[in-house]
């Protein structure tokens, strides 16, 4: 069988989606970017959809792979940031405040996926959210610069490539996609102080940490979003393979401490 991929997501409220009739808006729905399927299961592996309301454990006991996506920031009561967050402002109604229940599930998740040694991919926000769950912080707010890492063009089918990220030689980011890859860019805040275990795989020319991984594991974190580069992003097979030799035994052997 081919390998089950999960994919997480966030809860919204149908109030948002144009056109919703007024007896429907109040009711709420959980919402993937269907990309991400797209990805995987091009890549041989069988998405799967994962609500907030499953426990985290037995949903890492049944998947071969997880996949934490992108979104709203991770509130940042997480890791010490600075920013205020009004308390009064639902995430379900207003997608780009933090929403605590997402944060507290997913990184359940990560924490269940680490114990398992369960093949992960963070995508931008869940690269970040990687990297707290292991103790580390981010950079609150990346300022405009020679690199711009907050994109204004919105064409995700186009990729909206944006800048390079240098990979390390002999890392397994440089494995996968080679010395480099022009990547797109959406996104304000990036990876600080790393988290235990934690290497930096790859970097921008003005230092923003763009790939990491968890040593000797099959866990890594991308902060571009792959899932919609306008040319296909290998990881997706690197996850599928991993997440194919996970289901039949370990993927890797050595343990790791984090």
């Amino acid at each position: 069988m081919p390998p089950l991929i999960g994919i997480t997501g966030r809860r919204l409220s149908l109030g948002m989606v144009k056109g919703t009739s007024r007896r429907f808006q109040f009711q709420f729905i959980n919402s993937y970017f269907s990309a991400f399927g797209d990805k995987v299961a091009a890549a041989g592996g069988i998405p799967v959809n994962v609500p907030f309301n499953c426990d985290a454990e037995q949903v890492v006991d049944r998947l071969d792979g997880l996949i934490v996506t992108g979104g709203q920031d991770v509130h940042p009561s997480r890791w010490g940031g600075n920013a205020q967050v009004d308390p009064a402002v639902d995430p379900r109604w207003n997608h780009d405040v933090p929403d605590p229940e997402r944060d507290e599930y997913e990184a359940a998740l990560l924490v269940a996926a680490l114990q398992a040694n369960l093949p992960t991919l963070g995508v931008c926000r869940g690269h970040q959210l990687l990297n707290i769950v292991l103790g580390g912080t981010l950079v609150e707010h990346i300022e405009e610069g020679p690199i711009v890492h907050s994109s204004p063009n919105f064409a995700p089918d186009d990729g909206d490539d944006e800048h390079t990220v240098h990979f390390t030689p002999g890392s397994l980011a440089h494995t996968i996609y080679g010395p480099q890859r022009v990547v797109n860019s959406w996104h304000h805040q990036a990876v600080d102080r790393l988290g235990r275990g934690l290497t930096v795989m790859g970097t921008t020319t003005d230092g923003v940490v763009e790939a990491i991984r968890l040593a000797d594991s099959p866990v890594v974190g991308v902060q571009w979003h792959p899932e919609w580069m306008a040319s296909p992003d290998p990881v997706f097979d690197w996850l599928v393979d991993q997440s194919e030799a996970s289901a039949i035994g370990p993927a890797m052997t050595g343990g790791t401490t984090w």
